[in-house]
């Protein structure tokens, strides 16, 4: 059983990511301590790192009833804060098994709430997002993509500009909303204050919410659960992890079994309002953070059809004439970014869903 003390040995590197701004810290058996700074991996030192060491490191963060799941199902989630020099550092942790060997990955998590401006996001797009009296707001890409941030953001618009009572379903909370703003905001964290998402979504409509936000859609439950509530007149943003738009879409539909999916995606053409996917791209500028690439997909009757049908391959022109509709293809998102000297044309090359097309038109930027 875990004692639940942070071991002194891991406080010094999780001290010594934060100060270095790192995004994460990565503790596996055989390498030494390595950081992801600005997107690429850095190692403290060359000393590697033994099993039992990292075992001793992780029962130090995990509480009982987080311990007992992880010797249930081999990985948990988890979150860590601490003070130390008048400054106060958090973290997202997931504890996991590899050949046997336990692992651990933090997330560094800030403070505040970020800006959108410190993001990158449109803030004509974020308006348009939390404006929404009800429906579904899917922010997708793939792993270490910033949703949790962006999301964080437009709950911090959400509270600064509506009178509205905010619930946040989380695993782990991640961001912490102090008291401030127009709304009332309630968080509720998987494992500690309720037992899933689902769960938080079953109970968190007798609690007087105007939005919800779902850490994370990855299952047919809180996926059903998620759109039963936007139906009924509440705003869900949430996240999911898909590569592009139409993915988020396709993997909704595919959650639920075959004979259930036409009415699933009737209920979705209905529910859903925006999906927007990211991807973080390194800077033009070695060093520097890594900047936001965004593909929006706005639901106009053109995409409830497609939805209904179950013809999801046909939204990528719909993406394409929808610009007069705010909607943004990633490669036209690339071609702005390579236009203002954020990214290299090699790297929108590497990310272009048609990069000889994104090449082609290089000369017109």
């Amino acid at each position: 059983m875990p004692a639940h003390t942070i071991d002194g040995e891991l406080l010094a590197l999780l001290q010594t990511a934060g100060e270095r701004e790192a995004s994460d810290l990565h503790l596996v058996p055989g390498y030494p301590p390595t950081l992801r700074v600005h997107g690429q991996l850095a190692a403290l030192g060359a000393t590697p790192l033994a099993a039992e060491q990292i075992e001793r490191l992780a029962q130090s963060i995990l509480a009982p009833a987080v311990f007992a799941r992880f010797e249930e199902v081999k990985n948990a989630d988890c979150s860590v804060a601490f003070e130390r020099g008048g400054e106060t550092f958090r973290f997202r942790a997931n504890v996991y098994l590899a050949c046997e060997s336990w692992c651990i990955c933090f997330r560094h998590i800030a403070n505040h709430p970020p800006t959108l401006q410190w993001l990158g996001f449109p803030a004509e797009l974020a308006e348009r997002l939390v404006s929404h009296n009800n429906g579904l707001v899917v922010i997708t890409g793939e792993t270490g993509a910033g949703k949790s941030s962006t999301l964080a953001a437009l709950i911090q618009l959400l509270r600064e500009r509506f009178s509205s009572h905010i619930l946040t379903i989380e695993e782990p909370i991640e961001y912490v909303y102090g008291p401030g703003g127009k709304s009332v905001v309630t968080q509720r964290e998987v494992g500690r204050d309720v037992d899933s998402f689902a769960d938080g979504l079953k109970y968190g409509l007798r609690q007087d919410p105007d939005a919800i936000l779902v850490g994370e859609i990855r299952d047919r439950e809180t996926a059903q659960m998620a759109l039963s509530a936007a139906e009924t007149g509440h705003l869900i943003l949430t996240t999911m992890h898909t590569r592009d738009a139409k993915g988020a879409i396709t993997r909704l539909v595919d959650l639920f079994p075959q004979e259930a999916q036409d009415d699933l995606r009737r209920q979705l053409a209905m529910s859903l309002r925006s999906v927007v996917s990211q991807v973080l791209l390194p800077a033009a500028t070695e060093g520097e953070r890594r900047v936001l690439a965004i593909e929006v997909l706005h639901v106009n009757p053109q995409v409830q059809v497609a939805i209904r049908n179950g013809r999801i391959e046909t939204l990528e022109s719909v993406l394409q004439t929808g610009a007069r509709e705010g909607m943004i293809t990633l490669d036209d998102d690339l071609r702005r970014l390579v236009r203002e000297g954020k990214i290299t044309v090699e790297t929108a090359r590497q990310f272009a869903k048609d990069p000889d097309a994104l090449t082609a038109t290089a000369r017109t930027w």
